[in-house]
């Protein structure tokens, strides 16, 4: 059932989807959605939450139980340096601790069993964070405000989003937390974390996160790293695609000291990053040549998609013009067969011609458009329209014509109009017993 879900997720989750994993460690992806889910895909929130339920505390965002936390701090082959302190030099000095000792023992036998009864009164305020980014915002005002402003830079953002940020960037991630009550901090923050040659040492190669453990966001990331003692430094990369410790430094280092045991982890851990980075680029050139390749397709589509279009609208044209051909030649064949229908009723209702002594006798030759001459008979009489009745029932005749004398040169009216609504007989025409008349063509006009 977890393959279909992971199919509907958007790109944007999957991507949330696979970073959470990445800083939290979890191999399972279902128990990495179902996180994701609960926190509205909140990764901030979701990750800040599995940092709070390691102590057993309640869920800020109403989570699932205790998982493990986000970086992986069980690689048996970190690097670990431990400064330890000075042993007492002489006499003097073995004496002044001797003394010192029980007191020692008693007041941090006497504090662990305060702190121990306090818990069951009421829980640590630090187990619960809810507000990361002022935690870390709070320590920088108050680091700079007692050591100055001269320092690493400070990462002004959660431990997660650090983690996110050396993880997308490819850098390495050093880690500070600082006890307050320790003996040693004040001097590592005064003669070592702000000496010019670490402050630029830590600039130029990696990114630099800092808080307190007295905050909430510093107390939660000391119970991810386990730190021994203070001050406590721990460099963290991305390896074998999850965000490591490769590095712990623990108690008093000095500046010298410091740049070179960094140098070190750095040296020993390049190869990672550097294969990261080919890999990465290897992933963005195959991309981008899928991307290409997806490109050259969809042109490739459009290209016989429109060219399938254009031979449709070819197909299309060519069918309506044979349409608009078949449709125009049924309309010639029946107007063709109509005007022959039209010549044959009006060859048949034509008067018989007269017989050549009939004493109303006329003579006409008809000249037609092709050259030819007609020859018929007709009576004074008749009408002119009988004249031209009999010239459109010839298949010689066109279907439109005027029926013209020659001297003088006039038209016959042989049809109805409104200026002569009865055609004149040929004796009103003016029409004498041998007469030549010319036919001529109106079809084009």
């Amino acid at each position: 059932m977890a393959a279909p879900e992971e199919r509907e997720l958007s790109q944007e989750q999957t991507e949330k989807l696979l970073q959470f994993q990445d800083l939290t460690g979890i191999e399972s992806m279902d128990q990495c959605r179902q996180t994701l889910q609960q926190h509205n895909w909140n990764i901030e929130a979701a990750v800040q939450d599995r940092l709070n339920e390691q102590e057993g505390v309640p869920s800020v965002f109403n989570t699932t139980p205790n998982r493990p936390l986000q970086v992986n701090t069980a690689d048996h082959r970190v690097y670990s340096y431990v400064v330890s302190r000075p042993q007492p030099r002489g006499l003097l000095g073995w004496g002044y601790y001797l003394i010192m000792l029980p007191f020692r023992i008693t007041y941090y036998t006497l504090l662990d069993i305060f702190r121990f009864a306090v818990r069951f009164i009421r829980p640590d305020p630090r187990s619960r964070v809810t507000d990361p980014v002022g935690d870390v915002v709070s320590f920088i005002q108050l680091f700079e405000e007692k050591y100055g402003r001269i320092h690493p830079v400070f990462y002004q953002g959660t431990y997660s989003q650090a983690l996110n940020d050396a993880k997308q960037e490819l850098r390495f991630l050093l880690v500070y937390l600082h006890g307050e009550d320790h003996q040693d901090s004040d001097d590592f923050c005064r003669n070592t974390l702000c000496i010019p040659e670490v402050t630029h040492f830590l600039n130029s190669r990696m990114l630099f996160w800092a808080c307190s453990t007295n905050k909430p966001e510093g107390f939660r990331v000391s119970q991810a790293l386990r730190e021994n003692t203070y001050p406590f430094l721990a460099m963290i990369m991305l390896k074998d695609r999850r965000m490591t410790v490769v590095g712990r430094l623990e108690g008093l280092i000095q500046p010298q000291d410091l740049i070179n045991q960094l140098t070190f982890i750095i040296e020993a851990n390049q190869t990672y990053l550097v294969s990261e980075r080919l890999e990465r680029e290897e992933r963005n050139q195959t991309q981008v040549l899928r991307q290409q390749q997806d490109e050259a397709y969809l042109a490739s589509l459009r290209a016989d998609q429109e060219k399938e279009r254009k031979k449709k609208e070819k197909q299309e044209q060519k069918r309506r013009e044979e349409e608009e051909a078949q449709l125009k030649q049924m309309l010639e064949e029946r107007k063709k067969r109509n005007l022959e229908e039209e010549k044959e009723r009006k060859s048949e209702c034509l008067p018989a011609e007269p017989v050549p002594d009939h004493p109303d006798n006329v003579k006409i030759i008809f000249k037609m458009p092709n050259g030819t001459r007609v020859e018929r008979r007709f009576l004074f009489t008749q009408s002119l329209s009988v004249i031209h009745d009999f010239l459109f029932s010839l298949k010689e005749t066109p279907e439109k014509f005027q029926i013209v004398t020659n001297f003088p040169r006039r038209v016959l009216p042989c049809l109805p109009s409104e200026e002569i609504p009865v055609p004149p007989t040929l004796q009103e025409a003016g029409l004498s017993q041998s007469q030549l008349l010319f036919v001529q063509d109106l079809t084009d006009d």
